[in-house]
């Protein structure tokens, strides 16, 4: 039996675009809060919620590389995150941070990870890779202190597909690097995270194309109006 090449990868069909890409995160991840907050003993809800976070990461990771702003791309997901938390917070008087508080602080990585790499002299790439261990530290740090949706690892799953494209390598070796978080993501949380490796496969369809809708903004809307949902339907079965 012989190994799969990167020519005979670059054979296979890859018909899905960015923009299918994250409706189907955006169906797992609504399938996943329907078994949180209706369905808790309905596990295969959960089990197929696994699937959104992979795809997410991944495309954080593609927004960093194509971004033109790297400061709006920032603050759109900080920010969108910053206000999901206050309501969360004032709703519950929890202080877990959300998925796009885990994102922003990947982000925040990811920059200073191409930073290192695009340096015009050594002393910037010594700076910058001083920069990225402070920021892969604090985040180990404050993981520590407060519970960060996905934990370290998740917030390590991005920057493994990032590593992939600073280097400019094949489109399944950023999959790979992925799949390779999301193991150590599992043995980290436990329980059904194993299932998110069922996202590798879709991963690998990916075309490279965002697709023709500019679907931006309503990615960034979805998030917070579904829990906002969910939550009113929630309180209304109670």
């Amino acid at each position: 039996m012989t190994n799969l090449t990167s020519s005979q990868y670059d054979r296979f069909p890859k018909f899905l675009t960015g923009n299918a890409l994250k409706i189907l995160a955006a169906i797992f991840m609504t399938i996943d809060h329907i078994g949180v907050m209706l369905f808790p003993r309905v596990l295969i809800l959960r089990i197929i919620g696994r699937l959104a976070m992979p795809i997410y990461a991944f495309m954080i990771a593609e927004g960093c590389k194509y971004t033109r702003n790297k400061k709006k791309y920032f603050g759109m997901v900080f920010g969108l995150g910053a206000v999901c938390q206050l309501v969360y917070y004032f709703a519950s008087g929890d202080t877990y941070l959300n998925i796009l508080l885990t994102f922003s602080l990947s982000i925040g990585l990811i920059y200073s990870l191409q930073a290192m790499h695009q340096a015009k002299s050594r002393q910037r790439a010594v700076l910058w890779s001083v920069l990225f261990c402070a920021g892969f530290l604090a985040v180990y740090g404050l993981n520590q202190i407060l519970t960060i949706d996905y934990g370290f690892w998740g917030v390590m799953a991005p920057v493994f597909v990032s590593f992939a494209f600073v280097r400019k390598f094949p489109h399944w070796t950023s999959v790979l690097l992925l799949g390779f978080g999301l193991i150590l993501l599992a043995a980290d949380l436990g329980g059904m995270q194993s299932y998110s490796l069922l996202a590798i496969p879709l991963l690998l369809l990916y075309s490279g194309k965002r697709g023709k809708a500019n679907l931006k903004y309503f990615f960034y809307i979805f998030y917070p109006v579904h829990l906002a949902v969910l939550q009113g339907i929630a309180w209304l079965v109670r």
